[in-house]
């Protein structure tokens, strides 16, 4: 099922409750913001967790980064209500899921090993999965889509999962 078929799905069954939404496909590593109504506002490619799978490790909103192994830096799947907020360093971002530190914000530099910038330019969607779990995109994207899409509101963030069928993350999925 392709991203404009979940979209479709999602206005449909009316389970983002007319509020602005996002649907992040982990297999390509892209962001796809839309209206309410359905129409897509904006795409992009996007960083997202370094390891493969659909969880959220239990406690993990609570470590430091240094803590984090490499396989616990996971994007986790599932529907998410989000809303704009600051960070800890008092930059914007949207927080999709604020107990396990989940946000979706501009790409930050990091360090020159990682290539983030580059990365981010990448066609392969594995070159993509560089973060702790956190979907990071281009900063004009942000700035001219996610911020507007979601500012003066909250909305809905669908991620995809990568390891299991999308109608067993998704109710809305299987009505028919």
């Amino acid at each position: 099922m392709d991203v404009q078929d979940v979209a479709d799905r999602i206005v449909q069954s009316a389970d983002n409750k007319q509020l602005p939404f996002i649907v992040i496909d982990k297999a390509q590593a892209r962001v796809f913001v839309f209206h309410p109504d359905g129409r897509l506002r904006g795409a992009t490619p996007a960083l997202l967790g370094l390891a493969i799978g659909d969880h959220t490790v239990p406690g993990i909103g609570q470590r430091k980064l240094s803590s984090i192994r490499p396989d616990e830096r996971t994007t986790p799947a599932g529907r998410f209500k989000a809303s704009l907020d600051k960070d800890i360093h008092g930059i914007e971002v949207l927080w999709v899921d604020y107990d396990s530190a989940l946000s979706l914000h501009r790409v930050v530099q990091g360090t020159p090993k990682e290539r983030r910038a580059q990365r981010l330019a990448s066609p392969d969607p594995a070159q993509r999965r560089i973060s702790f779990g956190c979907i990071n995109v281009p900063v004009r994207f942000y700035d001219e889509v996610v911020s507007p899409a979601f500012k003066g509101t909250y909305g809905i963030v669908y991620i995809l999962p990568e390891t299991k069928p999308a109608r067993e993350v998704f109710t809305f999925l299987s009505a028919q």
